[in-house]
């Protein structure tokens, strides 16, 4: 946990809380967001806490595609984020449109209409690979603010990797 408390401060943030928004999915991506919260992988491990509003999160994990009618709600709840901010763009949807591309008011991914920082596909991806794939931004985010390397190499950080790793070959 030294990892994440130091990247927990650089970025002036009390932890790294997600709030979900569903932007129109089926919610098979959803289900697997709530699979890995639950104690198998436990995301909460990692300190990363679901939040009810947008005002008290710092990564905002988006399911869906974008249509016409969600974009404008989707851009305010974005900026109502406060700073430092980070999207996930989880599914095939999410990440390009997936079986609702080209249909008439479908605008396609989440990066259409915001900033996106991560995306993790699949059609509904692992709870295994959104676990991974949180992991991952944790990483590049440390990157990011500068924190050095010899931090990131921390026993506890390793012990995690190697599990997540264990459950994403599972």
């Amino acid at each position: 946990m030294g990892f994440l408390r130091k990247l927990i401060n650089r970025a002036r943030v009390k932890s790294p809380y997600v709030f979900h928004f569903n932007s129109g999915s089926c919610n098979g991506c959803d289900i697997e967001i709530i699979a890995a919260l639950m104690p198998r992988l436990d995301l909460e491990r990692f300190g990363i806490k679901l939040v009810g509003s947008p005002r008290h999160a710092d990564v905002m994990l988006c399911t869906g595609p974008v249509t016409e009618q969600i974009k404008p709600r989707l851009q305010r709840i974005y900026e109502q984020m406060a700073e430092p901010k980070f999207v996930v763009a989880i599914g095939s949807c999410a990440c390009s449109g997936g079986v609702f591309r080209g249909s008439y008011n479908v605008l396609g991914g989440v990066d259409q209409a915001i900033p996106v920082t991560a995306y993790i596909p699949g059609c509904p991806p692992k709870p295994s690979a959104i676990t991974y794939g949180a992991y991952k931004l944790l990483e590049v985010l440390s990157e990011q603010l500068g924190i050095s390397e010899d931090v990131a190499a921390e026993p506890v950080a390793e012990e995690q990797t190697e599990s997540i790793k264990e459950a994403v070959e599972a």
